[in-house]
C-alpha cells in the first residue's frame, strides 16, 4: 500500500562532495530534494523507488558508491548493506535513493528500475503491480525533465521544452494522472526527459490505488538547461 508519493530529479550534484564550491543552483536543488525526501520519510520510513535503468531490475539491500562520478561517496539501501562491498556499477537511481535515505533517516529502500523506452501501457501495468503490495511504503519516483531548455541546454535548445515541462509541472501540481499518461514517449525521448517512464509508472500505481490523492508540495527548477520536478502527493482522508 502506498502511504505517500514523492517525485524528485536524480542529478549527482545532489551530493555536495561532487560539486566544487557552493554552487547556488546545486544548493537550491539539493535543499528542495532533501525537503521532499523528509516529507516522505515522516510518513513512510520504508521506500519503494522507481527509476530508469538499462533493463528491468529490482535492487535491495545493496551498497554503492559515487566513485564513477568523481568522488568515492558510499551509500547503502538498508541497514543490512553496511557490511557489503560497494557495487561500483550501482545505477544512478539507486545511488541517489541511498544518499537521500541517509540524509533523512529512512529505514530501507528497494529500487525498481524500468527501461527508458518502456511503452506507456507497460508503465501502467508496472504501476498496478507496484500498487498491489500489502506493506505500507513511500513511493519515490526519480527522473528528470527535458535537458533542452535555453542557452544552457545539453545539446541544442528545443522550443518544445518549455511547454513540455510546463505541462509536467501542472500534472504534478494537479495530480493529473491522465496528463502523465498522455506524455508522448517519442517526444520525451527527443527532449531528453528520462523521467517519462517512471512518471507513467507513478500514474499507473496511483490509479490502481483507487483513493483520491492531493498534491501538498510541487515545484520545478531549471538550472543548467535541465528541468527538475519536485512533488509530494498524499491520499485524501476519507
Amino acid at each position: 500500500m502506498i502511504s505517500r508519493v514523492a517525485v524528485l530529479p536524480q542529478p549527482p550534484l545532489l551530493v555536495p562532495e561532487l560539486v566544487g564550491g557552493d554552487d547556488v543552483d546545486a544548493v537550491a536543488v539539493r535543499a528542495a530534494a532533501v525537503a521532499v525526501a523528509k516529507d516522505l520519510a515522516q510518513v513512510a520510513p520504508t521506500w519503494l523507488v522507481v527509476g530508469v535503468g538499462e533493463r528491468a531490475e529490482r535492487i535491495e539491500n545493496a551498497a554503492g558508491t559515487f566513485r564513477g562520478f568523481g568522488v568515492d561517496v558510499r551509500v547503502e539501501l538498508g541497514p543490512g548493506a553496511a557490511e557489503r562491498v560497494a557495487d561500483l556499477d550501482l545505477p544512478l537511481p539507486a545511488l541517489v535513493a541511498g544518499w537521500l535515505r541517509a540524509q533523512v533517516g529512512a529505514a530501507e529502500v528497494a529500487v525498481e528500475l524500468v527501461p527508458a523506452d518502456l511503452p506507456t501501457e507497460q508503465c501502467l501495468a508496472e504501476g498496478r503491480r507496484l500498487a498491489g503490495g500489502e506493506e505500507p511504503v513511500g513511493l519515490l519516483v526519480l527522473g528528470d525533465g527535458s535537458h533542452r531548455h535555453g542557452d544552457k541546454a545539453i545539446g541544442r535548445p528545443d522550443a518544445r521544452a518549455g511547454s513540455f515541462d510546463d505541462s509536467i509541472a501542472a500534472a504534478f501540481a494537479q495530480v493529473d494522472l491522465d496528463a502523465l499518461l498522455a506524455i508522448d514517449p517519442a517526444e520525451a525521448d527527443e527532449l531528453g526527459a528520462v523521467g517519462r517512464a517512471p512518471w507513467q509508472v507513478l500514474a499507473g500505481a496511483v490509479r490502481a490505488d483507487g483513493r483520491s490523492w492531493r498534491c501538498v508540495r510541487s515545484s520545478v527548477q531549471l538550472p543548467f538547461g535541465l528541468a527538475y520536478h519536485f512533488a509530494v502527493w498524499e491520499p485524501v482522508a476519507s
